[in-house]
């Protein structure tokens, strides 16, 4: 009976253990699986490695950059080499635009990549390949960094878009390239006598605010070649020369300091000028010359034709001057301005002394005459107010007619007309008297001889002002 239940006992064991076994291996085939469809699925669709996943973790290459570069173990406080002699820190510049220059305010305004190149030895690390590391404005914050400036700048900032515009590269031997791209608002100090004809020298210069020439030396990286420019367009000026200067500047308090200069000269063009301003100016001149070919008893044409010039010189005059800065000297427009102003306001005071002259001779011609009682002055006047010999009737008037007696007495006063004496003058009358009592006596050719002086006088005018300052 015992053998027969020992028997049943074995035939159960033997009936259960495939199943245990089987159900034992079958997690692991699914893991097998699961391992096997995600690494199929990586190879062909999704392209990602594991191995790329662990190089590509930012947070670690940051903690690793921080230890390779040592950061925590220096105070990064004090400059490279401090105590020793003073750190050279090269400076290169591209010029990218100069975005605008203004005369009111006598500034520009620049956007430039400003790169700087020094070593310290605190930041070397090692290197199997002698890479060079990059690293953004996250890391600048932590370093050493020369504090160069702007001298004379109004404002200035660096660009953010989208990221601070900021690369420091280390290299494995402690030098850095620390580059920004900054634009900023400098002054110039402009020398408007020759405007809009004139020539501008500007500059921008750069120094260290904290360190003086003992412990830094600012110098051009390259020489000349340190300044580089794209290709820039300007509006109203032609650039006709960039170059880089240095120099020492010296402040009674702290010491010297190195200071490089961005020089730049900048010429106007003259052609906006000319249309804008010298071509309405010589045409109103010109036309105000319209008035000496008009009669001269034609007041309300020559009059308002005259006002009409003046008043349009006065707002070309403020025109000029509301976008010029108020200086205390004399431009060259303003000279050209005012010199064509002058030209119109004669030809207003020619006709006035036109008119002048006009009245007064005519009243002369009705004085010598003699009016009866019964004759009207109002009758012979013109519609412009003077009198006109053209309109009286002198055929009422009798004739004095030549007689015997009057003619003996004009002999006897020609004959008693003596060579004078010795000791005795002759009284003669000014020939400036007499050219004006010929002029009064012959008002029209003012206008005769106006027609061809003042062309003359201002063609002589416009040949002596453009030889100056063209």
């Amino acid at each position: 009976m015992r053998v027969v239940l020992l028997a049943l006992r074995l035939m159960c064991l033997a009936w259960l253990w495939p199943v245990s076994h089987n159900s034992s291996h079958l997690p692991n085939k699914r893991r097998h699986k699961e391992q096997y469809g995600e690494n199929t699925k990586q190879k062909h669709g999704g392209r990602v490695d594991l191995k790329m996943k662990k190089l590509d973790s930012t947070k670690s290459l940051l903690i690793k950059s921080e230890q390779l570069l040592r950061i925590e173990d220096h105070d990064f406080a004090m400059r490279p080499g401090f105590g020793s002699t003073a750190i050279p820190v090269g400076i290169d510049v591209q010029v990218e635009s100069i975005d605008s220059i203004s005369e009111v305010n006598m500034d520009f305004t620049m956007t430039l990549y400003l790169r700087h190149y020094w070593q310290d030895d605190r930041l070397a690390f090692p290197s199997s390949n002698n890479k060079s590391r990059t690293f953004d404005a996250r890391l600048v914050k932590k370093i050493w960094v020369p504090d160069v400036f702007f001298v004379h700048s109004k404002r200035s900032f660096i660009h953010d878009t989208t990221m601070e515009n900021i690369m420091l590269r280390v290299f494995p031997d402690g030098n850095i390239l620390y580059s920004v791209r900054i634009t900023v608002t400098a002054l110039c100090s402009m020398d408007f006598s020759s405007f809009p004809l004139d020539t501008q020298n500007c500059s921008l210069e750069l120094e260290s605010y904290a360190y003086n020439e003992n412990d830094l030396m600012l110098y051009w990286k390259n020489g000349n070649d340190s300044l580089r420019t794209d290709e820039i367009v300007l509006s109203q000026f032609f650039i006709e020369d960039f170059q880089p200067s240095f120099g020492l500047a010296f402040y009674s308090s702290t010491g010297s300091y190195n200071r490089l200069y961005i020089n730049f000269i900048l010429r106007r063009h003259i052609f906006f000028f000319m249309l804008q301003t010298y071509f309405p100016t010589m045409l109103m001149v010109m036309l105000s010359w319209v008035s000496f070919w008009i009669d001269r008893r034609a007041v309300p044409a020559r009059v308002s034709l005259g006002i009409t010039t003046v008043l349009t010189m006065s707002t070309i005059i403020t025109g000029v001057s509301a976008s010029m800065p108020q200086v205390s000297y004399v431009k060259a427009v303003d000279i050209y301005l005012w010199a064509s102003f002058l030209f119109v306001f004669l030809s207003v005071i020619e006709y006035a002394a036109v008119n002048y002259f006009t009245t007064v001779e005519e009243m002369k011609k009705l004085k010598r005459a003699k009016i009866p009682n019964s004759y009207n002055a109002t009758q012979a006047m013109a519609f412009d107010g003077c009198f006109h010999d053209n309109d009286i009737d002198l055929t009422s008037f009798p004739e004095v007619s030549s007689t015997p007696n009057t003619e003996r007495n004009t002999q006897s006063r020609n004959s008693t007309v003596s060579v004078p004496t010795e000791g005795t003058r002759l009284r003669r009358k000014e020939p400036l008297k007499l050219n004006l009592s010929f002029i009064m006596s012959n008002s029209y050719m003012i206008d005769s001889y106006s027609r061809v002086i003042f062309p003359l006088t201002y063609l002589l005018f416009n040949i002596i002002y453009w030889s100056m300052y063209a």
